[in-house]
């Protein structure tokens, strides 16, 4: 999965999340990074080979939006894995719970 592995790097992830929001110019894309504009611009690029964002010219600006497609291909991957993490949770919630039920009862933690 070629997304997965342009989302790999928090510069990239925070890019996707800001674009979630919306399209942006590559200027508004760039202002809140302390890197470079060239280096963010090679980021972008890695999510366009990636599939994740897509590119319009728009004048002399570039604009930049989300394609979810990428992040519903991984959504469908981790699908099996969510029901693991849901029973682990309810088990480490009853766990907490009765803990939580001991002190009350002055039983042990």
């Amino acid at each position: 999965m070629e997304a997965m592995q342009a989302l790999a790097d928090p510069t990239r992830r925070e890019l996707v999340a800001v674009l979630a929001g919306g399209e942006r110019t590559a200027g508004e894309l760039a202002a809140p990074f302390r890197a470079s504009r060239p280096a963010i611009s090679r980021h972008l690029r890695v999510l366009r080979e990636a599939g994740l964002v897509s590119v319009r010219a728009d004048g002399r600006e570039r604009r930049y939006s989300l394609d979810p497609r990428p992040l519903r291909e991984i959504d469908d991957w981790l699908e099996p894995y969510r029901d693991l993490w849901a029973q682990r949770l309810d088990a480490f919630d009853t766990e907490i719970a009765r803990g939580r039920r001991a002190r009350r009862e002055g039983g042990p933690a």
